[in-house]
Order: structure tokens, then sequence, then C-alpha cells
């Protein structure tokens, strides 16, 4: 594997080079996270502040409980901070209630798991609509969308088949073709190759590179450091704080 060049350390706000007038699609302002069990309180995250340009390939790392499944959950929408704030784009969902999550996630926001979480009774197509079908689309362009989606994954094919007809790779690529649905502001991708053999997975990374020459906003959560390679950004955490956030040179 190649090696890791990085261009700055510790706090790297910069924007990916080449982009005149980059624009935040999301940023953490000294964000801190606390469960609470009974009596005992577990601080997961401590004062993280990040901010993510349009165009960033970016891969949070770092060794198991750090808070990277935190970390993503507040920047998907599906948990919010216990300090802190998260704007996305330029809304501030810290203060949000649940109902105005839901919203903010389903029309902003594209989701990529390791488990594929398909619906078994859907077919390739169908499960590709869902996330349009929650936003109020038409049947017809709805239809119409996922069934360009479909051929740009490699699964015009295939659109009938449910996923228990289906590889894993040919699963991911399903999740990949519902999570750009209704065009998102950002795609987060946890462990997306950790159910994939090589073949598959090296299919679905190459995919990823596509996207991300396309002007997709990817982040990631991966433990590999041949997956992370990929991107150009690598923010690394270490007991809920953020201990490097680096740039590739070029």
């Amino acid at each position: 594997m190649a090696t890791l060049e990085f261009s700055s350390s510790l706090g790297n706000t910069a924007p990916p080079a080449g982009i005149a007038n980059p624009t935040i699609v999301a940023s953490l302002e000294d964000i801190s996270k606390t469960y609470y069990m009974g009596a005992l309180a577990v601080e997961v995250l401590h004062g993280v502040s990040l901010e993510f340009f349009a165009g960033d390939y970016i891969s949070i790392m770092g060794p198991s409980g750090c808070g990277k499944s935190t970390l993503m959950n507040i920047l998907g929408c599906l948990d919010q901070p216990t300090a802190g704030k998260y704007f996305l784009g330029n809304e501030d969902t810290s203060q949000m209630l649940d109902d105005e999550l839901s919203t903010i996630r389903g029309a902003r926001l594209g989701f990529i798991f390791q488990s594929y979480n398909l619906i078994q009774q859907l077919n390739v197509l169908e499960n590709i609509e869902m996330p349009l079908f929650y936003q109020g689309y038409a049947a017809k362009q709805s239809n119409e969308i996922a069934m360009g989606l479909a051929e740009r994954v490699g699964l015009g094919d295939r659109v009938d088949h449910k996923p228990f007809e289906l590889s894993g790779g040919q699963q991911q690529r399903v999740a990949i073709a519902r999570a750009l649905a209704v065009d998102p502001l950002i795609i987060l991708a946890d462990e997306p190759t950790g159910n994939l053999d090589t073949k598959s997975g090296a299919e679905i990374l190459k995919l990823f590179d596509e996207l991300h020459g396309q002007g997709k906003t990817l982040i990631m959560v991966t433990h590999s450091d041949e997956l992370a390679e990929r991107s150009q950004r690598w923010v690394r955490l270490l007991d809920g704080r953020v201990e490097s956030d680096d740039r590739r040179d070029s």
C-alpha cells in the first residue's frame, strides 16, 4: 500500500485544493456527547470541532471506542450532541426536534451501512425508491430516478431481484444507489466494505472514487488504512478527541 502523504496536522480546516470558492457543507463546533447510565456519565466526545467542504472525501479513523460511531451518528442527525453545535448546510441541527431531524436527514443525507440495511420484501428498484417515497416524489418521477441510479451502479438488469437474490457486492450497490436518490448534500458510509470479499470491496471503492470525481462529498468511517488511502483527508480520533486532521498534498 502506498504511503500516505499529509499536507498539515491537527486543526486542518483547509478546503480541497483547486476549489476557488469552497463551500462548507457541515461544521461541528465544540461538540461533546455524554451518555448517562443511571448515575454513571460516560463522555464519548470531548470538544470536537471540524469543517467539511463540498467535494471532500474524508476517512474518520481511530481505535475501537474512540468515538467514531458517535460522531457519525451526530453527522447523520441520528443523535444530538450534549453540548456544542452541528450545522448541516446553514441549518443548526443541535436543538432540532425528532421530526425536524428526520426531515433534514431524509432530504440532505445519504447513508451506506456495512450491513446494507435493505428491505428484504422489496426488489432493487423499490429499495432505491424508498427515500423518494418519503420525500413525496410522484411515482413516475421516482421510478425514473431509481431506474437511472440502478443503471448507474451496474444493476439495470437486476431491478426485479430481491436482496436475497443478490451478492453482497450487488446489495451494497443497491445501498449506494439508494443513498444517491435524493441527491444528498453528504454521503455517510460506515465500514462500507466490511462484509465484502476483496473483489467486491474493490468494486465498491472504485464506485466511491467515481462519486468523488463527480463532486460528491463522502465521509467514511473505517478501521482500514487500505480503505482510507483512497480518500483525500484523514480525521483521526483518540479518546473522543481529534488527534489529527490531515490532507493529501495532491
